[in-house]
């Protein structure tokens, strides 16, 4: 598969956290070949299910799940005045990085926009960033059209391309998470060519930006027997060092905490030397911040682990991944599925 171009497709796509349909269609196009059949379940969630070779009277059947959200960081519409329009956070948002940024403003039509403040000359104090107060998005327009064309509650995402670095190092806008949806996209690109026992479930869920939710309702439904996580962590880069970074390039990571259950942690590992891949701990002590967390409570709990990938500028229009550490994913959890008996 052509990763590049696939991971294009999907950070292009506009689709923050409870807005998931538009990213949802394209990954059920790309993963249509690769599996059995889709589920959806009520909160939005992809599910889609590759069955392996166990036989039909088989109860229960083993099943794997594998998560990576699809949804986006973006902002809403919180009020509009005089034409211009101000925001609240969808998500994470980092409003540092706001200032002079393109932006798509999705009413009754999309809008482009700019994010705009007052300029340094009548700032009282410019060595502090704007607040969200202080920040307001311009569509060009008079304030009657605004108001016909806007309205409060409607999401706002950021316009930004998808971009190539030298070497095998991509960036754009929603590569938190769309990086993993491709790694998934890469595993079952390759279990079509390989045979396992169990059962796939691959999800896309919905709504991780802001609660953790879709993982929660979409294992509720599965009820796996273990979980796959794959996220986005921090990259190396000015301002993160080795105590919080992890190289790019030099392959995923593995959460070690009381999120992740010990024996699949150790099955990853054996299986990343056995697969000659590069996995590099990664400690977190406490909730780790992804479905991981929300799928290990779900129901009567399910065994779960993080696969990261790292990433420059994390929730930034400018998130910067390397392709092989996506592509190393895909491969690790291929051979970890296709040894579970």
């Amino acid at each position: 598969m052509d990763l590049k171009a696939h991971l294009k497709d999907l950070c292009t796509v506009a689709a923050p956290s409870g807005h998931e349909g538009p990213i949802r269609a394209v990954i059920r196009n790309a993963w249509a070949d690769l599996v059995d059949e889709f589920q959806i379940d009520g909160l939005g969630s992809l599910i889609a299910v590759k069955y392996g070779t166990q036989q039909p009277q088989d109860t229960p059947r083993r099943r794997v799940m594998l998560c990576a959200h699809m949804d986006e960081i973006g902002m809403i519409v919180s009020e509009i005045r005089d034409g211009f329009i101000r925001t609240s956070a969808l998500g994470g948002v980092d409003y540092r990085v706001l200032l002079a940024q393109s932006v798509l403003v999705h009413g009754r039509r999309t809008l482009p926009g700019v994010v705009g403040a007052a300029p340094p000359h009548m700032a009282l104090n410019r060595r502090e960033y704007p607040t969200s107060d202080e920040l307001w998005i311009d569509v060009g327009l008079p304030a009657d059209e605004v108001a016909a064309l806007v309205r409060i509650g409607d999401v706002i995402t950021f316009d930004a391309p998808f971009f190539e670095l030298k070497g095998s190092r991509v960036g754009s806008k929603s590569m938190d998470n769309r990086a993993s949806v491709a790694a998934v996209t890469c595993c079952l690109d390759a279990l079509a060519r390989r045979t396992h026992e169990w059962d796939v479930y691959a999800v896309a869920s919905a709504q991780e930006e802001t609660a953790g939710s879709g993982a929660q309702t979409a294992a509720y439904q599965i009820q796996p027997d273990l979980a796959i996580v794959i996220d986005g962590t921090f990259a190396l880069q000015r301002g993160v060092d080795d105590d919080e970074g992890f190289k790019l390039g030099d392959g995923p990571t593995i959460g070690r905490g009381p999120n992740f259950h010990p024996g699949l942690f150790k099955k990853m590992q054996k299986v990343a030397r056995e697969e000659e891949i590069d996995l590099t701990v990664e400690v977190l002590p406490g909730h780790s911040g992804t479905d991981a967390w929300t799928i290990q409570l779900t129901r009567a709990g399910v065994p779960s682990t993080l696969l990261s990938v790292p990433m420059r500028n994390m929730h930034s229009p400018v998130e910067i991944v390397d392709l092989r550490d996506i592509r190393r994913i895909g491969r690790l959890m291929t051979a970890v599925i296709t040894q579970l008996d």
